[in-house]
């Protein structure tokens, strides 16, 4: 992939383009030749931050080593996105033809959709928008609650921040593990998440509530769910009874105990570390298990609380 061509729709979110940009940009100062460009249908698009941005209406020459990324837009749902012209779509569709990668971060995954692209192949978008992309693109299969896919030269990938994930995912199989690691050390982001870990980590998915007492009880679990947390202990920080704190973290967070809520933050964590080639054992004393046995132990069981997952 010597150029990157990003192909920017009214409505663009800016982080959808500035993130894998970035990323490239970073392989290229360390020595990996990427020519970034970008194409637009019109010369101006204002993004979904409101802010203008300025592009060619003219493509470049491709070839099968370039790549072309389809950045998302802010839209009510996928039905109402901004257009594309057939020439657009046949662009897409030719350049796959020849032997090249197109690839989207989160709603862009729509436009290749359109293009026929997504047929016949896994795929994946924010999870907001999984259920319609595939109610609309029938023939696809639409991957649920994972960071990116890829399936003959067609990579898709979640929201936002995912597109990073993408970028450096590609970046390790064209040029191997190190260079991911060191541009993502450059960007001071996340080590290179594997493709399925989830989209949105426990720390997400249970805090939408509405009740402070929680929120600060979970603020100090999240910072500290290495560590032994009494429940006596958790509910006097919060000013509450233990039988109280108990039964409000479970209206909050739909069943769960403030337990449960720490071994569902050790157990994903530990899958994150098992993913990146730590043993079960390593993983279990990371996370704050004395042993393996009680990471095993929520393992064979497969669920906790509705949250924890068996590995994969």
């Amino acid at each position: 992939m010597s150029r990157v061509v990003f192909l920017l729709l009214p409505g663009v979110h800016l982080l959808d383009l500035a993130g894998p940009a970035q990323a490239f940009g970073h392989a290229a100062d360390f020595g990996h030749p990427y020519e970034l460009s970008y194409v637009a249908e019109r010369a101006t698009v204002l993004s979904a931050q409101g802010l203008p941005l300025a592009a060619p209406t003219e493509w470049p020459e491709l070839d099968a080593d370039d790549l072309i990324v389809v950045p998302g837009w802010r839209a009510p749902n996928l039905r109402e996105g901004p257009e594309a012209g057939e020439d657009v779509l046949e662009r897409l569709r030719a350049h796959h033809l020849a032997g090249g990668t197109v690839a989207s971060v989160c709603a862009g995954a729509e436009l290749l959709g359109r293009a026929g692209l997504l047929d016949g192949r896994r795929c994946t978008t924010h999870h907001d928008l999984q259920e319609e992309l595939a109610l609309r693109h029938p023939r696809a299969t639409v991957v649920r609650d994972v960071l990116y896919t890829t399936d003959d030269r067609v990579v898709t990938s979640a929201g936002i921040a995912s597109g990073i994930d993408l970028v450096l995912h590609l970046l390790a199989r064209r040029h191997g593990p190190a260079l991911a690691a060191r541009v993502a050390r450059d960007m001071v982001v996340y080590a290179r998440r594997n493709g399925d870990e989830p989209q949105a980590s426990a720390m997400l998915r249970l805090r939408s509530h509405l009740d402070d007492t929680v929120h600060r009880v979970q603020d100090h679990i999240d910072a500290h769910f290495t560590e032994p947390l009494p429940l006596a202990a958790l509910a006097g920080q919060a000013g509450v009874s233990e039988r109280t704190l108990t039964r409000m973290f479970r209206r909050a967070t739909g069943g769960l105990t403030p337990l449960r809520y720490q071994q569902t933050l050790r157990v994903e964590r530990a899958e994150h570390l098992i993913g990146h080639g730590e043993t079960v054992e390593a993983a279990a004393r990371a996370v704050g298990f004395e042993d393996a046995r009680m990471l095993r132990r929520l393992r064979s069981r497969g669920v906790v609380g509705r949250e924890l997952r068996p590995f994969t």
